[in-house]
């Protein structure tokens, strides 16, 4: 498929607004309701799909108000934890049902995103944490394994912090310690991704010789039959949630060094988004931490290299 067919559909898709509400947040960076009931809920007794993509958005009613998810596959539970203003959309599909051939992988919204419903002012990287984990509690996944990427490995690290009887094993892609020493954004990415050229935003994910990979992930997430949109009010709120957080300011943040939990850092060596020295930095203060770095791979390295990736998960998780 030609790189400007896919491109230019992600103008209408959750990839440019989930790459351009990172921007807003490293703009910032650089220049530094009632309760739902709660209802114990169990598996869906829908026949299981073939693809995320086909699998339905359910809402569990948690003791932190709905949230939206999808589940695929079946085997030991891993809870994917999406990054800063995407949804549960922008999941690359070939990733998430490579991973479901030998898990039950959830995806979900994070707070006021989609069916999820929002959490009170201010949000913080802690609060998006502790409505995972009300979450994991309602599916009664019991001690799954945790991936975030990008902001979602913030609050994976929240929730290892906050509830570690509810993370078996942690990885963290593309993510940085919430301890206030990690590296700013880089500027010149910040400001490709808020260009609003597709091309530009793109570039902030995959490296400029990945047009390939790029190509897949768009159509890939394009393939979703719904793209919720991300609500103004909400991008802003995870900007001062992902500030704070960078800046030692969130509770959890200065625990992350309490973490026992087996965990994978991992990234893009050429990340334009997070600069690698912070995945080094996050890999020395949670204990026994393993680092891999992808070569020629960016902030999107689990979708670019998602073979190689996926049979190292299955590897470390298992």
């Amino acid at each position: 498929m030609r790189s400007g067919c896919a491109i230019g559909a992600v103008r209408n898709s959750g990839v440019a607004r989930a790459v351009l509400a990172v921007a807003l947040g490293a703009c910032l960076l650089s220049a530094c309701g009632s309760s739902a009931p709660h209802r114990t809920q169990g598996p869906s007794k829908r026949a299981p799909a073939a693809s995320i993509v086909a699998a339905p958005v359910e809402v569990a009613h948690t003791r932190l108000g709905a949230v939206g998810y999808r589940v695929l596959g079946n085997g030991p539970p891993v809870v994917l934890i999406m990054g800063f203003g995407g949804t549960m959309e922008d999941w690359y599909p070939a990733f998430v049902d490579a991973l479901a051939r030998g898990h039950r992988v959830v995806v979900f919204d994070n707070a006021g995103v989609g069916r999820t419903r929002a959490l009170p002012a201010p949000l913080t990287i802690s609060a998006m944490a502790n409505q995972t984990s009300a979450l994991i509690a309602t599916l009664r996944l019991g001690r799954p394994d945790v991936l975030g990427w990008s902001m979602g490995g913030m609050i994976a690290q929240a929730l290892a912090a906050l509830h570690p009887s509810q993370v078996r094993r942690l990885v963290l892609s593309a993510t940085q310690a919430g301890t206030g020493g990690a590296l700013p954004l880089p500027r010149a990415a910040a400001a490709a991704a808020a260009s609003g050229n597709p091309v530009a935003v793109l570039a902030t994910l995959f490296p400029v010789d990945q047009t390939a990979a790029a190509d897949a992930y768009a159509a890939g997430v394009l393939s979703y039959p719904v793209h919720a949109p991300v609500p103004r009010a909400t991008a802003l709120a995870q900007t001062g949630a992902l500030v704070a957080w960078l800046r030692g300011a969130d509770p959890a943040g200065p625990r992350i060094s309490t973490i026992h939990s087996p965990t994978l850092v991992a990234d893009g060596a050429v990340d334009a988004l997070d600069p690698v020295a912070n995945d080094r930095q996050l890999a020395r203060l949670i204990a026994h931490a393993r680092l891999v770095l992808y070569p020629g791979a960016g902030h999107a390295f689990l979708f670019q290299d998602e073979r190689a990736f996926v049979a190292r998960l299955d590897s470390f998780l298992s």
